[in-house]
């Protein structure tokens, strides 16, 4: 029977979430997710630099992404145009399993105020890469600025509102949530005059 089990990463994430809610974040050890997950502590820091890093991993993909989909918009695309087909790529690459860990996330997040610091810096990473991205496409500082801070609330209200564990019926794609948002966000924008 071979050892190796797919999905390390993925078993990680589960594993330390499920551990941050029966015990907390700062009684959690790497150990102790290594093992939950089946895995050895140096398959673990394969995957993670640290217990910190699985609440952040996704950051980095997420900010490619939005600047992907930015960078992919047609080229006389306006920047919010732009910033929705970055929300679109990035919208995209979500699956249940994000939708499924969301509470967990959530809770380990809320109990703890060094990732709630983290958490923001997670927000102004993916402002950072969609404002670079703008740029890139000779955006000007400010209206680049603007764009992707709406984007980044678009984001935050499109997954809120998915991941919502309230809800009796399907979300849909979020996708569809987060275009949603930034069309509000958008209009109320333009009422700002």
């Amino acid at each position: 029977m071979p050892r190796w089990k797919p999905d390390a990463r993925q078993r990680l994430v589960v594993a330390a979430l499920n551990l941050f809610a029966e015990q907390g974040y700062d009684d959690t050890t790497v150990t102790q997710i290594a093992e939950r997950a089946g895995l050895t502590r140096s398959t673990f820091f394969r995957h993670f630099a640290d217990k910190r890093e699985i609440l952040t991993a996704g950051q980095t993909t997420l900010s490619r992404l939005l600047a992907e989909g930015i960078e992919a918009a047609p080229a006389d695309a306006t920047p919010l145009t732009a910033v929705a087909a970055g929300l679109e790529r990035a919208s995209g690459e979500m699956t249940s399993f994000n939708r499924e860990l969301s509470p967990l996330l959530h809770a380990a997040i809320e109990a703890n105020e060094e990732l709630q610091r983290r958490d923001a810096l997670k927000s102004i990473g993916m402002a950072a890469a969609m404002v670079e991205a703008l740029r890139r496409r000779d955006v000007p500082e400010p209206a680049a600025q603007v764009a992707a801070e709406l984007g980044v609330l678009a984001f935050r209200l499109g997954y809120t509102r998915w991941a919502d564990p309230s809800r009796d019926e399907d979300p849909g794609e979020l996708a569809t949530l987060t275009r949603a948002a930034f069309d509000e966000l958008r209009a109320a924008a333009a009422e700002l005059r």
